[in-house]
């Protein structure tokens, strides 16, 4: 259409996620939206509603991206439990890793803020860390530990997981979450030696 601006939704999308994900969501104003997605106001409402509404966006395209990755990761859990944790961790080690990437956890720094997130948005950001938790149980509970274990060990691994980008924001170097993720690793391995013969 003639005099109308067009632009690529994806893109714009993952602009707005690495703004949010940089500066959280509330030190994040729709003039910082607009600066990162190159889109005036006009644009940012008329393509994703409001400010709330393009953060779930973000949310959603964040756990995702990450969420395929995970799965990923854990596909093996049945037979290798622990090659698997590894794995998992992998993907967020080398999320971290990444200098493209801000650091941190776009979910780990919305489910710190959810005292003052509003309401749906703050119940969105809980249903995104249940997912992760899930996730963990379902594949630690595959790799044949009790179902006390298999609990115990994904609400750990998940508590691990996000602490490692609050650590990486907070400075921690590579060897130091490595050696975070091994004292997880270790007790998970451990705990498999005593179930399987």
């Amino acid at each position: 259409m003639a005099g109308k601006k067009q632009f690529d939704m994806d893109t714009a999308l993952d602009a707005a996620m690495l703004q949010f994900w940089r500066d959280g969501y509330a030190d994040t104003s729709l003039d910082d939206l607009s600066r990162a997605t190159g889109l005036n106001r006009s644009s940012l409402y008329s393509s994703f509603g409001n400010k709330d509404k393009l953060f779930l966006r973000c949310l959603d395209r964040y756990a995702a991206r990450y969420g395929e990755k995970y799965d990923a990761a854990l596909a093996c859990a049945a037979s290798e439990p622990v090659a698997a944790i590894r794995a998992f961790f992998d993907v967020t080690l080398d999320r971290i890793a990444d200098p493209g990437l801000p650091d941190g956890c776009l979910i780990a720094q919305s489910a710190i803020a959810l005292p003052v997130l509003k309401p749906s948005v703050a119940a969105h950001t809980e249903q995104a860390l249940g997912f992760q938790l899930r996730r963990l149980r379902t594949a630690l509970k595959a790799g044949r530990l009790t179902d006390r274990d298999a609990e115990t060990f994904a609400v750990h691994t998940a508590a691990v997981n996000q602490s490692l980008a609050v650590m990486s924001r907070a400075g921690a170097s590579p060897a130091q979450l490595r050696a975070i993720v091994g004292v997880t690793v270790d007790a998970l391995s451990q705990a498999v030696r005593g179930i399987r013969p």
